[in-house]
């Protein structure tokens, strides 16, 4: 599974002109499934992401998490995290998750990611959508469970 996490002063995601998730300062999160990906992985990254310390305390210094920013997290599926770009023009998407699994998967991560307690906003799964968000930094991080052996 992998990550791209946004440290955002707002962000917001609209489906045919519908917001669906909105967060003032936070982490958006875009999450893209592998076809070998688990509930573990999903649990390992939610653990990652709600306890990175990438906000700012008194002395300037990336030492809170989210939680302790007041943040919240906009979490937006996002399956061409795997796509393949090594050969030709067109990107392969074959390691990324079929949708049925992927979607159960998504599910899951935004499941325990309330689990946190952290504020939790989403996008629509395998929908057409707008995201807008105002960067803060701007800080983005790739984070990826481990891989299997």
């Amino acid at each position: 599974m992998r990550v791209i996490v946004q440290r955002v002063r707002q962000a917001r995601v609209e489906v045919d002109g519908q917001v669906t998730g909105a967060i003032a300062q936070g982490l958006l999160v875009f999450i893209g499934i592998r076809r070998d990906d688990t509930e573990t992985d999903a649990e390992y990254l939610v653990e990652k992401i709600s306890s990175l310390r990438v906000f700012h305390d008194e002395n300037g210094k990336m030492n809170r998490d989210v939680r302790q920013a007041g943040g919240a997290l906009l979490l937006v599926s996002q399956f061409t995290l795997y796509g393949d770009c090594s050969r030709g023009r067109r990107p392969s998407f074959d390691d990324a998750a079929p949708a049925a699994e992927a979607r159960l998967l998504y599910e899951y991560f935004v499941a325990r990611a309330r689990q946190t307690g952290i504020p939790v906003e989403t996008g629509v799964f395998q929908a057409m959508m707008s995201v807008h968000l105002e960067n803060d930094g701007p800080v983005t991080l790739l984070c990826e469970s481990p891989k299997k052996s």
